[in-house]
């Protein structure tokens, strides 16, 4: 009962946030936004139709598409997204007249931020505040390609469509929301807590895995490599690591081999045995240290 308390505030919230971006932020400066809301907006600009109800009315084709290649959780969560989202914007849409923000350079950031928080949050638990998401949903499913960077395609092709409506300097200004929330949905839906994956190539390389493993808690996997020249055959440490734990290995690397060859890359979404679960080998070899120790 907690998770789905917990899934359903998420999306309630995420899609607050969303709309407060779209009533304060957006409306007072004409920005767009992308997707079946940003198509909504349109019909708002010219003709003065509610964009929560709008919104909601274009959404209902998409439904379909959500139970015929997602699951029916999915489609249970999008349609809670979708009315969460249209009533909460239509309720808070006299903030459009309550609030103004004179530098359209500020509305702008406020927005974006907001919106990549809203989404985010939704992102996290797998909701959806429907539109464009459920074709991004669609296509992360069988190809691997992130909801955000879908749904930035998508609204690129809508702002260049709105140049033509509105003209050049609204969309400008709502591209650079569009970018500033994709990455920053990007960003808080990998965390802030940064990885790094090591390659290391040693002639130590017993020596340099047990440091690690004992004085950092990280897992070590040995790779079999071969030199292509030499033809000499040598173990290839690959370690992922905090970004708060780099300078520790690269201290250890250098105490044992300063010769070592060694590749750092960023990486992301690391989870498993021995990094966000507990690893039972290194725990137990921390305890054998600490016994010689003391």
């Amino acid at each position: 009962m907690q998770k789905y308390i917990y899934k359903y505030a998420m999306i309630t919230g995420g899609c607050a946030i969303i709309a407060l971006a779209i009533n304060c932020f957006y409306l007072q400066q004409h920005f767009l936004n992308g997707g079946i809301s940003g198509l909504a907006m349109i019909l708002y600009y010219l003709l003065g139709w509610p964009i929560g109800t709008v919104s909601f009315i274009l959404n209902l084709p998409l439904f379909y598409f959500a139970y015929r290649y997602l699951s029916k959780t999915f489609l249970i969560d999008t349609i809670f997204g979708t009315a969460v989202f249209s009533l909460i914007l239509d309720l808070t849409s006299f903030l459009a007249d309550k609030i103004y923000v004179k530098d359209p350079l500020l509305s702008c950031i406020a927005g974006g931020v907001m919106f990549g928080v809203g989404s985010a949050m939704m992102y996290k638990v797998d909701g959806s505040s429907g539109g464009t998401d459920i074709i991004g949903f669609i296509v992360y499913k069988y190809y691997s390609i992130s909801v955000s960077t879908t749904e930035f395609i998508i609204n690129g092709v809508i702002m260049t469509f709105c140049a033509f409506l509105f003209g050049l300097e609204p969309v400008l200004y709502s591209m650079i929301i569009v970018y500033l929330s994709f990455r920053l949905t990007n960003v808080l839906m990998d965390g802030f807590d940064y990885k790094k994956n090591f390659m290391i190539i040693t002639n130590q390389p017993e020596q340099i895995a047990d440091a690690i493993m004992t004085e950092v808690g990280r897992g070590v996997t040995f790779l079999n490599g071969e030199g292509a020249y030499t033809h000499q055959s040598r173990k290839v440490l690959f370690v992922v690591v905090r970004l708060t734990q780099v300078n520790k290995i690269e201290h250890i690397i250098k105490q044992f081999d300063p010769d070592a060859f060694v590749i750092m890359q960023d990486a992301a979404n690391v989870f498993g045995r021995g990094f966000t679960l507990p690893d039972k080998v290194i725990d137990a070899a921390k305890e054998e240290k600490n016994k010689l120790l003391y």
